[in-house]
């Protein structure tokens, strides 16, 4: 059974996307680490080996929230960025695995000798 949120909340200030699920699971998303992971094809590419590094996303911010259906949400970020569908699958698996994602994602910046910059 897919986990469906029970509560979304946009922090803009502190950069976070709080969100409950139904299986009393609950995931604080930074803007950047949903960026960075967002499920468009100008992300994951269409196939495996086509994904794109994201860089400069720091700072990013997300403007709106739109909904899709009664599976997902659609994310409008700041730099332009709105063409990711994250499903409630999506979300909650990037919740459950986010310190892996994170350190995979570091891990690729600094291969491709990316300097990152501190979050304002």
């Amino acid at each position: 059974m897919t986990p469906a949120p029970t509560d979304i909340r946009l922090r803009t200030k502190s950069r976070l996307l709080d969100i409950t699920f139904d299986d009393s699971s609950t995931f604080s998303y930074t803007f950047e680490y949903l960026r960075v992971h967002s499920p468009s094809a100008e992300v994951v590419g269409h196939g495996p080996g086509q994904e794109t590094l994201q860089t400069g996303k720091e700072n990013v911010a997300i403007t709106r929230i739109d909904p899709v259906g009664h599976y997902a949400i659609r994310l409008v970020f700041d730099d332009g960025h709105d063409t990711g569908l994250y499903s409630w699958t999506y979300l909650h698996e990037l919740g459950r695995n986010m310190e892996a994602n994170w350190n995979r994602y570091l891990d690729r910046l600094a291969a491709a000798g990316y300097a990152r910059q501190k979050p304002e």
